[in-house]
């Protein structure tokens, strides 16, 4: 799987998804091996994107179109600014539900001094965080050079996240989960995404 994030600052956030629903209604139907894409835009106007394809021919295949072009020209228009792009073949999804009914999608941006042991921590701590956070109904991790990770959190709403950030952790996963903060680097970037545009193929 491949995935691109786009990241930038919005002049007008009423004016940005009208071009993602055009993109959604001309171009998504014909853009062989696109998977889904999640958008949002921040309470100070930060747009996040992550789009996931098949591979990173069918996006590069994608952005060759000139219909693409076309549709971009217009899209980078509403930015204040020059938005940033970051690609990964490195993608990881975990689904509980359906990840397009989510009321709420928090983004994390975060850096692990190792990627392989905290990868494998969270696989073995996978159903104990289920248990311990039902309203979550979906995550994706995006995976960069250095250790840097994007994961985008998919939840059922908002209300049900910030309850479930009281929530009391038993003491084996709290174990394994400061094991995984011990590989943290830095202090770790949250966006919240309070209504999501959640678009995938019909």
């Amino acid at each position: 799987m491949f995935a691109q994030i786009i990241r930038g600052k919005v002049l007008d956030p009423s004016a940005v998804r009208p071009v993602v629903d055009r993109w959604m209604k001309e171009l998504g139907p014909t853009a062989a091996g696109w998977l889904g894409s999640s958008s949002g835009i921040t309470d100070d106007n930060q747009l996040f994107v992550l789009v996931r394809f098949e591979s990173e021919e069918a996006a590069k295949a994608n952005s060759d179109r000139p219909e693409q072009g076309e549709w971009w020209s217009e899209m980078e228009k509403l930015f204040d600014g020059e938005p940033t792009f970051q690609d990964s073949n490195e993608v990881y999804v975990e689904a509980t539900g359906d990840p397009d009914s989510a009321g709420f999608v928090q983004v994390v941006m975060s850096q692990v001094s190792d990627p392989e042991r905290s990868r494998k921590a969270a696989m073995e701590t996978l159903e104990a965080r289920r248990a311990l956070r039902p309203e979550v109904v979906g995550t994706v991790v995006v995976a960069h050079d250095e250790g840097k990770l994007t994961m985008a959190v998919y939840f059922t709403d908002e209300a049900s996240a910030r309850e479930g950030e009281r929530r009391e952790v038993p003491a084996d996963l709290q174990e394994a989960m400061n094991e995984m903060m011990s590989m943290s680097v830095g202090v770790p970037q949250f966006l919240d995404l309070k209504t999501p545009w959640l678009d995938s193929p019909e």
